[in-house]
C-alpha cells in the first residue's frame, strides 16, 4: 500500500508542492487534500484582475476538480471540510463534518488570515478584508449599488483593491498610516509619482492618518469612519488591507512549535519530522512570508524531500515587488535605502514619468527602485541575488542591460 500524504490547505503553496511532487514521483503517495473553499485551486494573485473585470473566477482556476480526479487525489472541499484537529498520536486529521484521514506524511499549508484593526466597529456589516473570492464577490455586490468605499492600507493589496473599485465606479479613499505609499517597497520619490498617477484615476488619499472608530447605522452596517484628528468620512464599504498573519492555530493546538508562524527548518519540516509546512503559515529563520515567489520556492524544496530525493534546502532571497494595476509599472527589490556607506545612482525623466534608483555597496547592487520603466527589473534582481561585482559596468548600470 502506498504511504498516505495528507494536505491541509488547497491554496497556491500547498498545491504547488503537490504539483512538484507529482512531477518528481507521481506514484509515490496516496494523496488527500482538504480545502475550506468549495473550489479547486485558484490563483489568488489574480483576484485583483477579477475585481477589475479583466478576469473571471474560471479564468484564474489553476487546477479544476477534474485535475484532482486525473491525478488520483481525493479532494475534500468546502467549509464543512475545514480541518479542525490534527491528532499526532494517531496520525489523523479530523474535519468539521467528522471526515477523518490518516497520514504517513502531513503537509500543512493553511496560509494566513487578514489583520482586522482592533478598533470600535470592526464587527459591523460592510467591514471586510481582501483575501479570497468571497471577498471579491462582496466587493462587486457593493460596487453595484453603493458609492463610497474606504480602504485601510496603502500597500500592494490596498492599492489594487482601490483601483478595482474605482474602475467599478465607486468613490474610493485610501487611508494610510504613513506619509509614503508602499513605504516598505518604494522611496519617497517613486511613491509620490505613484500617488499622483492614482489620484488622476480618481482615487483619494488620507495619508499619515490614525483611525479612531467605525460608526454604524441603525442596522449595524458601517456608515462612517472617524479619525484621531476629529475628521470623518462617509463609508458604505470598508476594506482592511493592512497585512496578514500566519494561520497557525491548528498547528499550535496539535502541539507543534510556533512563534510568529509554524517554525520550520531548511527542509520545510516542523519540529515533528513527518509534518511539513509551506507558505504564509510558516516561519523560517525568523521570517514570515506574504508574496508568492518564496512560496513557490518552498514548494520545490518541500516536494524534493517528500519525494525522498532529500538534497534541497530552502534559502530566503530578496523578493521583488510589482503592483498589479494596469498601466502602472513599478519594481523594487532589496535594500533601496542603503546606509551611510552606500552609493546611490539616480535617473529621472520627468516628462516620461520615469524614475530609477540603484543602491550599491562594496561594488555590489543591494537594492533597486524602478518606476515607469521596469524592463530591467529582472536583470537587476539577478545581479543582486548573485552578488555580482558591478565595478566594470557601474558607469552604465543605471541605463540597463542593453548598455552593458
Amino acid at each position: 500500500m502506498k504511504p498516505r500524504l495528507v494536505v491541509i490547505g488547497n491554496g497556491m503553496a500547498g498545491m504547488r508542492t503537490i504539483e512538484e511532487q507529482l512531477l518528481s514521483a507521481p506514484d509515490q503517495y496516496a494523496i488527500t487534500v482538504f480545502g475550506a473553499e468549495p473550489h479547486g485551486n485558484y490563483n489568488r494573485i489574480m483576484l485583483s484582475a477579477v475585481l477589475c473585470g479583466d478576469k473571471t473566477l474560471e479564468d484564474i482556476v489553476i487546477n479544476d476538480r477534474q485535475w484532482y480526479v486525473d491525478n488520483g487525489i481525493r479532494l475534500f472541499a468546502g467549509e464543512e471540510k475545514t480541518v479542525m484537529r490534527i491528532d499526532r498520536k494517531n496520525r489523523t486529521v479530523i474535519a468539521l463534518d467528522g471526515t477523518v484521514a490518516t497520514y504517513d506524511r502531513l503537509l500543512i499549508a493553511t496560509g494566513s488570515k487578514a489583520i482586522i484593526p482592533a478598533i470600535p466597529g470592526n464587527d459591523l456589516a460592510g467591514v471586510i478584508s481582501f483575501r479570497d473570492i468571497v471577498d471579491v464577490n462582496k466587493m462587486l455586490e457593493y460596487a453595484a449599488h453603493s458609492q463610497k468605499a474606504v480602504i485601510l492600507g496603502g500597500g500592494l493589496l490596498g492599492l489594487e483593491a482601490a483601483n478595482g473599485l474605482a474602475l467599478r465606479g465607486m468613490q474610493v479613499t485610501v487611508i494610510h498610516n504613513h506619509n509614503v505609499l508602499l513605504n516598505r517597497q518604494l522611496d519617497q520619490h517613486a511613491a509620490a509619482l505613484l500617488q499622483a498617477e492614482l489620484e488622476q484615476r480618481g482615487i483619494k488619499f488620507k495619508m499619515a492618518a490614525k483611525l479612531n472608530a467605525l460608526l454604524g447605522d441603525a442596522d449595524a452596517h458601517i456608515r462612517a469612519v472617524t479619525f484621531a484628528d476629529g475628521s470623518e468620512l462617509a463609508c458604505d464599504l470598508f476594506i482592511a488591507a493592512i497585512g496578514v498573519q500566519p494561520n497557525m492555530a491548528l498547528a499550535q493546538a496539535a502541539g507543534l512549535y510556533c512563534e510568529r508562524g509554524i517554525v520550520v527548518n531548511d527542509t520545510l519540516q516542523t519540529y515533528d519530522p513527518i509534518i511539513y509546512a509551506v507558505g504564509e503559515c510558516i516561519q523560517h529563520r525568523g521570517q514570515t512570508f506574504g508574496l508568492v515567489a518564496p512560496l513557490f520556492e518552498q514548494a520545490k524544496v518541500c516536494a524534493n524531500h517528500l519525494s525522498e530525493h532529500g538534497v534541497a534546502e530552502y534559502v530566503t532571497l530578496p523578493t521583488a515587488t510589482k503592483l498589479k494595476v494596469t498601466g502602472i509599472h513599478l519594481f523594487s527589490v532589496g535594500d533601496f535605502h542603503g546606509d551611510a556607506n552606500a552609493e546611490i545612482l539616480h535617473f529621472t525623466d520627468t516628462a516620461l514619468g520615469i524614475y530609477k534608483k540603484l543602491v550599491i555597496s562594496a561594488n555590489r547592487l543591494i537594492g533597486a527602485v524602478l518606476y515607469g520603466d521596469t524592463a530591467d527589473g529582472a536583470w537587476y534582481q539577478e545581479l543582486l541575488e548573485q552578488k555580482v561585482n558591478i565595478a566594470d559596468i557601474r558607469n552604465v548600470l543605471i541605463f540597463g542591460k542593453a548598455h552593458v
